[in-house]
């Protein structure tokens, strides 16, 4: 056996034993140590990149590492194979999935902006925006000799007479501390108590001097990125927003790996730690450090999430969605709780669950199409939510019909050399001057962020700016020469958004031919798939009235751009509306609203699932669409076909 080391530019040294043999990105997932490996150690992202600073390893050249870099001692860990004892550095650039958790700055309207917009949105179907927790106040006699009530009696019938309802139950949190509480108080209490008809269930119980705060945790679990709110169950206020990598993302950036890796000995768990130990938990922990909060004031749960990811997260066999027939172990729940999954939060909280109507359309998409509340409109309009799956759904209030393809990570930064989540550091917005190839980009950050990588927004825009300065062919290829224009010696072209000098990377960052074939496919798998579900339906897209983007890929998408690369259809730009995170939207108003989580489970079950791997026309349709913009010009009438 020998001796590993992983050292960080920003934490303690982790060590394991390991075998002769064994790939050190393996080592690195048993010693817990967060590598991106987007592509599960196929040496095909060259994202797991790590530093030998001393031993040796068996490792391979590849495309991924320069000369120079091999020289300095970088390696992909996937292929790196452990021949001694070894010491090596994991950059940050490696674990960014993981350690860019980011809080959002609620001081900011834009932050709040879209959920007041899903709100307004479902309350003018007439939803009302009350759910079925509260706060009541109770005073009780303190017992003596000639009463001696149980404390759990005294406690029950004061909350019946105090509520009007004919039975009270006490969860055993509440046991617990309830003679404590009582007595500290004078039998003068506050109780946090879940309403259900002639019901009531006390689910905490506190002093009256103290100040009762009843929370509740909205997240949306995406397979790249986890996203999350804490809200004010009384008044839906926004108290904590924040957003960091899925975890899951080492064993692969799409869920068919993930599915594959929880087959393994000890697979589930990994992967249920990986998404509950080591991102939820965090982000719940430092979201109610921010709003001076304890967690286990977090009464309520929901969760939003694709049909797979659902299942990681429970622990539950999901081996099935991914194999014919296509079979989830579950589309709805209701008998979760945060004890069950080892959420950190109150631990008879209920964990609501998004339903999902598919083995590849989830909680997410239901979410998400209930916050775009097209269910409520007589218009024609397309759903569209961008991430490591493109999920799509078409119709109004008379039918709806949702569809999934496998569009890859790279809407989020996967798959792409130098992409990234739309966190600090990453180019979110492009221009490209035509005649000098010059580059102009917005940075999310401070002022003063130097550039990480792209993430999916920015994608768009490179891709759009170097299309339309001539400096790449409708395939994808470099057609020009210039100072940011370089070949390797395969011939594979690049273009040099940032030199290293002026970025926070330890090299330049540029985006391949390889990496704008990957998009190509990405952003042709959703033209194929909208073009497939409208022609089932005998529609085509001039019927198309409106069009919701959602996804969190960046501040905004350029629309325009999106239609000139040939992923949106060629309609009025007025028609498009980009709505954010609606997953997240949708999991916000689902915990806050009683009717919105009776309204998601209808509109679920009157949505129509199409199984695009069963329309014989997919294939040849996406196989058109990966050109820019597209094989087929008549499609694209307003575009300066070139």
């Amino acid at each position: 056996m020998y001796k590993i080391t992983f050292k960080f530019e920003n934490g303690d040294d982790v060590s394991i034993s390991a075998a002769l043999g064994e790939s050190l990105l393996e080592v690195a997932k048993k010693a817990n140590v967060a590598i991106d490996a987007p592509c599960n150690g196929n040496a095909a992202c060259g994202k797991c990149k790590i530093k030998l600073v001393s031993g040796e390893l068996d490792s391979k050249k590849t495309r991924h590492i320069t000369d120079e870099e091999y020289a300095q001692g970088w390696r992909l860990s996937c292929i790196s194979k452990i021949v001694s004892d070894v010491e090596v550095l994991v950059p940050d650039i490696a674990s960014a999935y993981r350690s860019r958790m980011k809080v959002a700055d609620l001081s900011s309207t834009e932050e709040l902006q879209i959920f007041e917009h899903t709100k307004a949105d479902i309350a003018e179907a007439g939803i009302a925006f009350k759910n079925d927790l509260e706060v009541v106040s109770v005073t009780m006699e303190a017992p003596s000799l000639d009463d001696t009530m149980p404390d759990n009696e005294r406690l029950t019938w004061a909350v019946e007479a105090a509520c009007g309802v004919s039975k009270v139950k006490l969860t055993f949190a509440v046991l617990k501390k309830l003679s404590e509480v009582l007595r500290a108080s004078s039998f003068d209490v506050q109780c946090v108590i879940r309403r259900a008809e002639d019901k009531a269930e006390v689910l905490d119980i506190l002093p009256s001097g103290q100040e009762a705060k009843v929370c509740g945790l909205a997240v949306d679990v995406g397979t790249t990125t986890v996203s999350a709110l804490i809200i004010n169950m009384l008044d839906g206020t926004i108290l904590a927003k924040a957003s960091a990598g899925n975890g899951q993302i080492r064993y692969g950036a799409d869920v068919i790996n993930r599915i594959i890796e929880q087959q393994k000995d000890g697979g589930r768990k990994r992967l249920q730690d990986a998404i509950i130990k080591e991102t939820i938990n965090p982000m719940i922990h430092t979201m109610c450090a921010s709003a001076g909060l304890d967690s286990r004031q977090i009464y309520r749960m929901c969760v939003a999430g694709n049909t797979t990811m659902n299942h990681l997260l429970m622990g539950v066999y999901a081996d099935p969605v991914r194999m014919e027939p296509y079979i989830p172990t579950f589309f709805e729940t209701d008998s979760v709780h945060a004890r069950d999954l080892g959420i950190e939060i109150y631990e008879h909280a209920r964990v609501i669950v998004s339903p999902n109507i598919g083995s590849y359309v989830g909680g997410d998409i239901t979410a998400g199409t209930l916050a775009s509340a097209i269910w409520n409109k007589d218009e024609m309009s397309l759903f569209i939510d961008l991430g490591t799956n493109g999920e799509l759904v078409f119709g109004n209030s008379e039918f709806m019909m949702s569809c999934a393809c496998s569009a890859g990570p790279a809407f989020e930064g996967g798959d792409i050399s130098c992409g990234m989540r739309a966190t600090d550091g990453a180019i979110e917005a492009c221009t490209i001057d035509k005649e000098t190839m010059e580059p102009t980009f917005t940075i999310v950050g401070d002022e003063g962020q130097k550039p990480v990588g792209l993430c999916g927004s920015g994608i768009i825009d490179v891709i759009c700016e170097l299309f339309r300065c001539g400096i790449i062919s409708p395939k994808g290829k470099f057609i020009r020469e210039g100072e940011r224009v370089r070949h390797d010696k395969y011939g594979m072209g690049s273009y040099v958004l940032a030199f290293k000098e002026n970025a926070a990377s330890v090299k330049d960052i540029e985006i391949t031919e390889v990496d704008i074939d990957n998009f190509i496919r990405a952003k042709g798998a959703i033209f194929s798939a909208i073009r497939v579900m409208l022609r089932s339906l005998d529609f085509d897209i001039s019927m198309i009235d409106h069009v919701y983007v959602a996804g969190g890929i960046g501040s905004g998408i350029n629309m325009k751009n999106a239609v000139s690369i040939g992923m949106f259809p060629d309609i009025e730009l007025e028609k498009f509306t980009y709505i954010g995170n609606s997953s997240l939207s949708g999991a916000y108003a689902i915990l806050l609203s009683t009717e919105a989580e009776a309204k998601v489970a209808e509109v679920a079950h009157n949505m129509t699932y199409l199984e695009l791997s069963s329309e014989l026309s997919y294939m040849d349709e996406f196989v058109a669409c990966c050109f820019i913009p597209h094989t087929d010009a008549a499609l694209f009438p307003s575009l300066e076909m070139k």
